[in-house]
C-alpha cells in the first residue's frame, strides 16, 4: 500500500483557513451543508464550525423513506454537538410523486434523482440564509467518478476534495469527531444495507492507494501492479477514472468568438468586480 499520510494537525489549520478565505472572498459569511451522518460531511461540518462560528454554519437533514434511521440519527449527534443551525426536510414526497410517473427507475437512477433534489434544496436554502454551499465529497469519490453531475458535486467549496476517503478517516480521528460516525461502513445510503465499498469493489485503503499511484505519483498501470495491486482492480479503477472525467470538467463549449468562457477567458471563480 503507498503511505498517503499526512499532518493532521497542518492539514487541519490549512482548511480552516481555506474556508475562511473563501468564503470571505465570495462575498459569504455563511456556509450550509448537507449533512448525512457520514465522517465527509461531519468533517467539513466541523471545520466550518471552527473557522466560521457555529452560528454561521447551517446544515440541512433531507432523509427518503429508505434512509437508514441511524443517518438521521447520526446526522443530529453532530448538529447538536457543534450547536450550529438544523433543519431537517423530508425528500419522500418529492421523489415518489415523480417516481409514480416513471415506468422503471433502477438504482442509479433514484440515486441520482435524490442526490439532485438535495442540491436543488441545499441551494434554494443557500439564498434563503445568504449562505455558500459547501460541498463534501473527497477526491477518492470526487475520481472514480462515485459522485452525482449536477447533484453532490454540485457546490461552491470543495474543503476535502482533495482528500482521499482514508485520509478523511484519520483527520476525523484526529478532531475526535464521534466513534459511531467513524464506526460505520461508508454509505451513500441510497438503499438498505448500501455500502460504497462494495459498489466500488475494493476497500478503500486499496482504493485510495492506486488512485494515489496512478494520479499523484503518475505511475504506470503496469508499475502499480509491480507494486503487489491486482491487474482487474488497477484496471477497474483507471477505467472509472478516465470515463467520467466530463463530471470533473466544464462541459464543451463551441468556440467562435475572441474569448470563450472555460477555453481562453480563464479567472479565478471569486474575480474582483
Amino acid at each position: 500500500m503507498a503511505d498517503i499520510s499526512l499532518n493532521y494537525e497542518m492539514l487541519k489549520k490549512f482548511l480552516i483557513y481555506f474556508i475562511k478565505e473563501e468564503v470571505k472572498t465570495n462575498k459569504f459569511n455563511k456556509t450550509i451543508l448537507g449533512l448525512s451522518g457520514g465522517v465527509d460531511s461531519a468533517v467539513v461540518a466541523y471545520l466550518s464550525t471552527e473557522a466560521l462560528g457555529k452560528e454561521n454554519v447551517v446544515a440541512i437533514l433531507m432523509p427518503y423513506k429508505l434512509s437508514s434511521p441511524d443517518s438521521k440519527e447520526d446526522a443530529l449527534l453532530i448538529a447538536d454537538k457543534l450547536g450550529i443551525r438544523h433543519e431537517i426536510f423530508e425528500i419522500t414526497g418529492i421523489a415518489d410523486e415523480y417516481f409514480k410517473q416513471i415506468d422503471h427507475m433502477d438504482r442509479i437512477r433514484i440515486g441520482n434523482f435524490l442526490s439532485r433534489i438535495r442540491m436543488s434544496i441545499l441551494f434554494d436554502k443557500a439564498r434563503e440564509y445568504d449562505a455558500i454551499v459547501m460541498g463534501t465529497s473527497n477526491k477518492s469519490e470526487i475520481m472514480l467518478g462515485y459522485t452525482t453531475w449536477y447533484g453532490d458535486m454540485a457546490a461552491g467549496l470543495y474543503p476535502i476534495g482533495d482528500l482521499y476517503k482514508t485520509q478523511v478517516f484519520e483527520l476525523a480521528k484526529f478532531m475526535k469527531i464521534s466513534e459511531k460516525v467513524l464506526n460505520k461502513a461508508p454509505s451513500a445510503d441510497l438503499w438498505p444495507g448500501q455500502k460504497d465499498e462494495d459498489e466500488l469493489g475494493a476497500l478503500y485503503p486499496e482504493l485510495d492507494s492506486v488512485l494515489y499511484l496512478y494520479i499523484d505519483e503518475r505511475k504506470s498501470m503496469e508499475e502499480i501492479m509491480l507494486l503487489g495491486h491486482s491487474k482487474e482492480l488497477v484496471e477497474n479503477i483507471i477505467r472509472r477514472v478516465n470515463s467520467t472525467q466530463f463530471k470533473r470538467t466544464i462541459p464543451p463549449v463551441a468556440k467562435f468568438s475572441a474569448r470563450t468562457f472555460g477555453i481562453d477567458f480563464l479567472y479565478p471563480h471569486d474575480m474582483k468586480r
